[in-house]
């Protein structure tokens, strides 16, 4: 099995690649890991992945990182799995109301890889994995207002924010490769201060999440 591990950055996945190269026999032998180290945003993370499948083509794609989390009832540290995906910031705001390209009548809801609007990754992966399931969604720029916060929960009701979960689900869908993306939750969104993040934590939790969910491959 090859399996592409797709990070927006060297730091969120550096626990694992020291593991990685240290014990590297330790994973089993049907398994081989690409690293790809994609850059921040959605449209970095779109070009690299689709550049490297023209390299090698992967039988599963993971997209491992940290993320803001909308809901203050799940721990910082926690990781979670992403069920769906949406662009939360393709959009216009009318009338104090936020409406999406599917909303303007711009795109169909149900116009291929979107389902009901949305990045569905309905891999038999997703169900296997025993992490909490998410909906996520990918913005270009960070939510920091109460507006916006608003206006995504009312639009999309996600779990988390991150700016390269959609990347991932929108080539996947339209490669048709199986595909996973687990986050941990450094933040809370529209928590500036970050003095109350805790990144540390989530990288080390996103790290061990992945090494066991490598070696269960």
């Amino acid at each position: 099995m090859i399996c592409l591990l797709v990070a927006a950055t060297v730091t969120e996945i550096s626990p694992f690649l020291e593991y990685y190269r240290d014990t590297k026999n330790q994973l089993h032998d049907n398994l081989q890991v690409d690293v790809l180290i994609t850059g921040v945003g959605l449209v970095a993370s779109t070009y690299s992945i689709t550049k490297q499948l023209q390299i090698r083509r992967p039988d599963i794609i993971i997209q491992a990182g940290i993320a803001g989390c909308f809901d203050k009832n799940i721990a910082l540290g926690s990781v979670v799995v992403v069920k769906q995906e949406a662009i939360g910031d393709q959009a216009v705001i009318e009338s104090g109301k936020m409406k999406t390209l599917f909303d303007l009548g711009l795109v169909e809801k149900d116009q291929f890889p979107f389902s009901k609007g949305w990045l569905i990754n309905k891999s038999e992966y997703v169900k296997k994995v025993k992490l909490k399931k998410v909906k996520g969604i990918t913005i270009n720029e960070i939510t920091t207002s109460k507006q916006k916060i608003g206006f995504y929960q009312d639009s999309f009701d996600p779990v988390i924010e991150s700016m390269e979960g959609a990347a991932l689900h929108y080539v996947c869908l339209l490669e048709k490769i199986p595909f996973l993306q687990i986050r941990s939750i450094s933040n809370y969104i529209g928590e500036r201060n970050k003095r109350k993040w805790d990144i540390k934590e989530s990288i080390n939790n996103l790290n061990k999440e992945l090494i066991r969910l490598l070696e269960s491959l």
